[in-house]
């Protein structure tokens, strides 16, 4: 074998090496799921500061702003789904049907560095996480003291 050909084997990567190195570009779906389930813990979270009247009204605000962060992102991601599984669509790209735990070992390209996938989840998910179990806290301190004693 010259130097030549190891040079050309050396830089056709094997099918598997391809695999192996694949990049995501996209969020699994189950991560938005999981967002999803964290906004809606942030809401029953709030509602445990609702003891009058007086911030009940509140409350239904912040839980109307939450609602339509939620839902704009997810109609725009229905949208997209259903326009990609149309007739038309036909040059758009296949679906991409990997598990999670598939998704979470491979790399997840950001715009400033590539990271595996469930340091991508983590840290997507880490935010929403503190905030609704802080407010959990909060509400459940708040249930056990005195409230206007």
């Amino acid at each position: 074998m010259n130097g030549h050909d190891r040079t050309r084997s050396q830089q056709v990567p094997s099918r598997q090496a391809q695999e192996s190195k694949r990049v995501r570009r996209s969020l699994h779906p189950t991560v938005y799921v999981a967002l999803v389930g964290l906004v809606l813990w942030l809401v029953l979270a709030i509602w445990g500061f609702g003891y009058d009247g007086q911030t009940d009204y509140l409350l239904a605000i912040v839980t109307g702003f939450l609602i339509i962060a939620v839902a704009i992102p997810a109609t725009l991601a229905l949208m997209a789904y259903s326009q990609g599984n149309s007739d038309e669509g036909k040059n758009s790209a296949p679906r991409d049907t990997a598990s999670f735990r598939q998704w979470a070992a491979e790399d997840f390209d950001t715009w400033q560095d590539r990271v595996k996938g469930r340091n991508a989840a983590v840290e997507v998910l880490l935010p929403m996480a503190a905030i609704a179990i802080g407010m959990t806290a909060f509400a459940v301190v708040l249930h056990f003291t005195a409230v206007g004693a």
